[in-house]
């Protein structure tokens, strides 16, 4: 392998410490190596900074190895210019398994630049994924506990999620602190403490409300209820904090939000994932590739075997599926997209298109600095070099048909 640096170093990270390998020397000679062990404690990793600046090492490679290169990486970002490798393309021969041999490795490979850079965000934009990333826990968490809420109901013989949209709506909550409290057994009057438009279903409340709720349903309910206001008070709070740390990147977000399907969530979602400096991905299809939604590419023998997404940043990805629902359901260009697809490709391979065609987007916008621009829900039929009406009659006629209610020479005139 060509050098192609005089010094650098590679570093096998573990939880515990690390394994520092620098090799250093003239690129047309046979290198110096030095290997040393560092613990990952706050000191030990100034230890190793300080080690590498005293060898005048600036160039560090190491593997994603879970969370555990992170705190290597906030010390070291500031003196050294990091290299986070991809741990399936550094991995080194079987048999050759060490620490200290996958240290030298490392720095083997990153001498000769064949680790390829990934992608590591800012710090302020890792501080926007943690807040993100959070909410979603949350959300989901209580999501998860609104069903169990939903599932003790059903036990009890309480049939009011079958006649209400929202059961932890104002009604809903009403009847539910009601049932909790034993304040009240009828049902009819239960029923009464409905809202609204919910008012017109008080016979059907008064039936679906008529169960065998015990001591026992009301504890695991009083229980779940308590946890989801607690988990709504600390996505509130979470929601506020982000309308802070998002403030700079106000206009990024009103760009984002022109395209169909992208909300104020999501486009702060996508925003914290990839950041607004799109130079650090070449190309709309590198970016495709880190976040999971480019098409897979596995030929061999000139036959092409599977075509499934790699596995890519999740919270992007999940983001961006729901973006992609959300634009089927809408009068736009990925709508009608979604649709044309679906016939062929089904609705999970056509929403799973639709995303990788949003994020394309995104990454347009971020880098021109230009909203979106809508195409229209007939462009497609417009790029058509014939009509759907033609193309019926073709179809029609080469099954044998006879098309009735139009004139034959318009006919002859469409199959020409």
């Amino acid at each position: 392998m060509d050098a192609m640096r005089v010094c650098c170093a590679g570093l096998d990270v573990h939880q515990a410490m690390v394994v520092a390998c620098i090799v250093k020397g003239p690129l047309e000679s046979k290198s110096k190596v030095e290997i040393r062990e560092f613990s990952t404690v706050l000191s030990g990793l100034l230890a190793l900074q300080d080690w590498l600046s005293e060898e005048g090492c600036t160039d560090v490679a190491m593997e994603s190895t879970g969370v555990y290169w992170k705190p290597i990486n906030n010390v070291l970002e500031s003196t050294c210019d990091i290299t986070l490798g991809n741990a399936r393309h550094i991995k080194n021969l079987p048999g050759r398994k060490t620490d200290i041999n996958d240290a030298r490795w490392i720095a083997e490979l990153h001498r000769s630049g064949l680790i390829r850079k990934s992608f590591v965000a800012p710090q302020a934009i890792r501080e926007l994924r943690d807040l993100t990333r959070y909410r979603k826990k949350l959300k989901g968490t209580e999501t998860s506990e609104r069903n169990r809420i939903l599932k003790i109901l059903e036990d009890a013989n309480i049939k009011i999620s079958t006649y209400m949209t929202d059961v932890f709506g104002v009604s809903g909550r009403l009847m539910l602190n009601a049932l909790i409290n034993g304040e009240v057994i009828e049902a009819a009057h239960l029923a009464e403490l409905a809202k609204g438009r919910l008012r017109i279903k008080i016979p059907e409340l008064t039936q679906a409300l008529n169960g065998r709720v015990t001591k026992h349903h009301r504890n695991i309910i009083k229980k779940s209820l308590d946890h989801v206001i607690f988990l709504e008070q600390q996505i509130a709070e979470i929601e506020s904090d982000m309308e802070q740390y998002f403030a700079p990147y106000q206009n990024e977000i009103k760009l984002l939000d022109t395209i169909p399907g992208v909300g104020l969530h999501v486009a702060r979602v996508i925003l914290a994932e990839i950041g607004p400096d799109m130079s650090v991905f070449p190309s709309e299809a590198h970016i495709s590739s880190w976040a999971g939604l480019s098409p897979g590419n596995n030929v061999s023998a000139g036959k092409k075997k599977s075509t499934r997404t790699p596995k890519g940043n999740e919270a992007l990805t999940t983001a961006l599926l729901e973006a992609a629902w959300a634009a089927s359901k809408s009068r736009t260009f990925l709508g009608s997209k979604f649709w044309s697809m679906v016939g062929r490709k089904g609705k999970k391979k056509a929403a799973t298109a639709i995303a990788h065609k949003i994020l394309v987007i995104a990454y347009h916008i971020l880098e021109t600095g230009e909203a979106y621009n809508e195409l229209g829900a007939d462009f497609l039929e417009k790029r058509r070099s014939i009509s759907t009406e033609e193309l019926m009659v073709r179809r029609l006629t080469k099954l044998g048909y006879n098309i009735a209610g139009i004139p034959e020479n318009r006919v002859q005139a469409k199959l020409a």
